[in-house]
């Protein structure tokens, strides 16, 4: 069964982290993040995904980098399955320097 995690806001930047329970791994399915405007502003105009790995610093990864500059939809698909270890997160990142009104859906599964 899939599971979502959302983040909205109206302005400044978007600083989530998915982060289950200790005891869960997780796959993720699909990253969809969407601004009113497209980005502009000074500042960052990347919308970043990094794994910080539970393994440690040495195992984590820049996953996602979107310029938003001129984008307002973006949609992020794995060709792969990305499946992430216990304790394990993601942590979404944008400046949001043009202070556009967002929504960040992040749809994943909880694994045995």
């Amino acid at each position: 069964m899939s599971m979502f995690l959302r983040a909205t806001g109206t302005t400044g930047a978007i600083a989530t982290t998915l982060v289950l329970d200790p005891e869960r791994r997780f796959q993720l399915r699909e990253v969809r993040l969407h601004l009113d405007a497209a980005g502009g502003g000074a500042g960052d105009v990347n919308f970043t995904a990094t794994v910080d790995s539970a393994a440690g610093a040495t195992y984590d990864f820049l996953m996602i980098t979107q310029d938003m500059t001129l984008v307002t939809d973006y949609l992020y698909q794995p060709t792969v399955p990305l499946v992430f270890n216990l304790g394990d997160e993601i942590d979404f990142a944008y400046a949001n320097a043009g202070n556009a009104t967002y929504g960040l859906e992040v749809i994943y599964d909880i694994l045995a």
